[in-house]
């Protein structure tokens, strides 16, 4: 490996950071919603064809906009994922306050996607650079996740043997805070149910109806007292697409999309069913027909402990992003318009998070349990501004989101050298998967 000050010195991105802004920014226009993202996926896979690598799979798991990259040969096998879904609802200006977006575009990064598809590709270019200037062996895989505000794309990609054979696997994500993504996420499966009655007169011959909209009624009360027995850190969401069409007529058809989240894959497994037998007894009660069907199912993360640590090591060489006064204000003024504590962008890393829970789900679960995965979360909008919201949006569109992208695009690139090149850390990494997972294969939750 090359001393510390090589290994912390990448001329690569004096050209590069350019174009990872600039790929950003587009992005960020387009603000194209999941299974939508043509141009956004467009733009990373054009890139990295640029830069010489091989796209080896496009259309991934009957996903219009996935896609698989590949540079180099042989071991080790190194992944690195992008995404580039938008949010609907959060498109606003790159400004300080809630203005929404002068060409009409109500869609928005208000995750940061944008950012993570730009910096993820960023790195990769930048460590293909480094491999060709060192001869270093080894092979890159990049893949273009959509969806994954749907929590689909890498669960699909998976069950589809997508991130079959890699040595390890890294990745990225914007929040409020710098620190290794050792956040404790949940495992979580979206079910969609559907019930087919028979309709009549809801006055002259209701009796020769089958209501549809009770069985779903039924449905919503059973899942309502499921919730005494389920553990404390679940929870059961529903949306009711459609119960009724007009007051005089039995309903012949209703439907309601549900999310189960759980601590981990078995507790949804288990649960799941559970649902699936509401579903089933509000169907004989009511003498309706059911349908469901699986929408998406993902694990909770399986955190890599030797590769995050690797990656807190680099974050601690590097220290947190500096931000300007400017940038600093522009902050406040975001925070001061949500009414929470004017405190501004984070200037220190954050601890080890240590598997703290953060209640949310992220479909590199399915990734975390196929290959030994770590990755990093950087500071890319204000304090206190949770994800999905305008603000986050705001500063993912100018310098605040540019500069922790360019940041962990940097310690992306640092920990995929590690990998390709120190032997010790790639085996205790893949020891320690094999620890977490007992050795068990992944199966899909979908």
């Amino acid at each position: 490996m090359s001393d510390k000050l090589d290994m912390y010195d990448w001329p690569e991105f004096t050209s590069l950071n350019a174009r990872i802004v600039e790929s950003a920014d587009r992005i960020w226009e387009y603000a194209e919603l999941a299974h939508q993202e043509i141009k956004s996926s467009a733009l990373l896979v054009d890139w990295l064809k640029d830069e010489g690598f091989e796209v080896v799979a496009r259309g991934v798991a009957d996903l219009e906009t996935s896609w698989v990259a590949r540079y180099g040969s042989g071991a080790p096998v190194i992944g690195i994922l992008t995404e580039f879904d938008a949010l609907p609802g959060l498109g606003n200006e790159a400004v300080c306050s809630q203005t929404p977006r002068e060409d009409g575009v109500t869609t928005g990064h208000g995750c940061g996607h944008n950012l993570i598809g730009s910096g993820a590709t960023g790195a990769a270019v930048a460590l293909k650079r480094r491999m060709e200037k060192e001869g270093v062996p080894g092979t890159l895989m990049v893949f273009g996740c959509p969806a994954e505000e749907l929590l689909i794309g890498k669960s699909l990609m998976a069950k589809a043997g997508s991130f079959d054979g890699l040595d390890a696997c890294l990745h990225w994500h914007p929040l409020n805070i710098t620190t290794a993504f050792n956040f404790s996420t949940v495992a979580c499966a979206d079910f969609e149910f559907v019930w087919h009655g028979k309709t009549a007169h809801s006055g002259a011959s209701p009796w020769e109806g089958r209501s549809a909209m009770h069985a779903l009624e039924l449905f919503v009360h059973g899942v309502n007292a499921m919730r005494e027995h389920i553990v404390p850190d679940a929870r059961m969401h529903y949306h009711i697409v459609q119960a009724s069409e007009a007051i005089n007529i039995v309903p012949d058809y209703s439907k309601i999309q549900v999310r189960y989240r759980g601590p981990d894959a078995e507790n949804v497994r288990i649960n799941v069913e559970w649902l699936k037998q509401i579903a089933n007894g509000a169907a004989m009660m009511t003498q309706t027909v059911l349908e469901d069907r699986a929408l998406a199912g993902t694990f909770d993360c399986n955190n890599n402990q030797s590769i995050n640590a690797r990656i807190l090591k680099h974050m601690q060489h590097l220290d947190a992003p500096v931000w300007t006064p400017e940038e600093q204000m522009f902050a406040k003024e975001i925070q001061k318009e949500s009414s929470v504590p004017q405190d501004g962008l984070g200037t220190c890393l954050t601890p080890d998070p240590a598997g703290a829970p953060m209640g949310g789900s992220s479909d590199v679960g399915d990734v975390s349990n196929i290959t030994p995965t770590g990755g990093a979360i950087v500071a890319c909008w204000p304090l206190n501004i949770p994800p999905h919201h305008w603000g986050c949006t705001a500063s993912n569109g100018m310098s605040i989101g540019h500069k922790g992208m360019l940041y962990a695009a940097r310690v992306l690139a640092l920990a995929g050298w590690d990998l390709l090149t120190d032997k010790e850390l790639l085996g205790a990494a893949k020891e320690e998967f094999l620890k977490t997972t007992e050795g068990k294969p992944y199966q899909s939750l979908i």
